[in-house]
């Protein structure tokens, strides 16, 4: 008689994600993921900025604003289109998505969906690297949209697409 393998499991009780507060898209994104039924609680903080820092001091920080990453509450690690897979799957609604998207059919999806993501991200900031507004600021997740945004109100609009 064969003694079953067991492999260690590690649960996933909350993630921190880490988005581009100065990007529109990812800024959209943030507040779409806030309004979801969530599984899995969500804490989006603003990567780069002090609070991100002192959550994560030994995480590359400047590769976090390149690409989307998402900190698990015992350490897990997700990037690109690991992140997006594991934010769906927080989510009540999303859930079955993700275990599809994580699956080998699901994955070029995936893939493709952050890949135009990261296009629209790159349209958006132009030639010079910026979004052609002020000078980056730090972040203060607790402080409210700026007024004419259409997020103050809670009803975020996704953004023009770039050209």
């Amino acid at each position: 008689m064969t003694t079953p393998v067991t492999r260690p499991v590690t649960p996933v009780g909350r993630l921190t994600v880490l988005y581009d507060a100065d990007c529109p898209l990812c800024v959209h994104l943030r507040h779409w993921l806030l309004r979801q039924r969530q599984l899995v609680p969500l804490d989006l903080v603003p990567a780069g900025s002090a609070q991100a820092r002192r959550m994560f001091p030994a995480l590359d920080h400047t590769a976090t604003l390149r690409e989307i990453t998402v900190v698990g509450d015992r350490g897990q690690l997700y990037r690109e289109s690991a992140a997006w897979i594991v934010c769906l799957w927080a989510l009540a609604e999303h859930r079955p998505k993700a275990h599809w998207l994580a699956t080998p059919a699901g994955q070029p999806f995936a893939r493709a969906a952050v890949l135009t993501a990261a296009r629209w991200r790159e349209a958006l900031k132009g030639p010079a690297g910026d979004a052609g507004g002020p000078a980056p600021r730090e972040a203060d997740p607790t402080r409210n949209a700026p007024a004419g945004d259409g997020c103050a109100t809670g009803r975020c609009e996704a953004p023009a697409p770039p050209g």
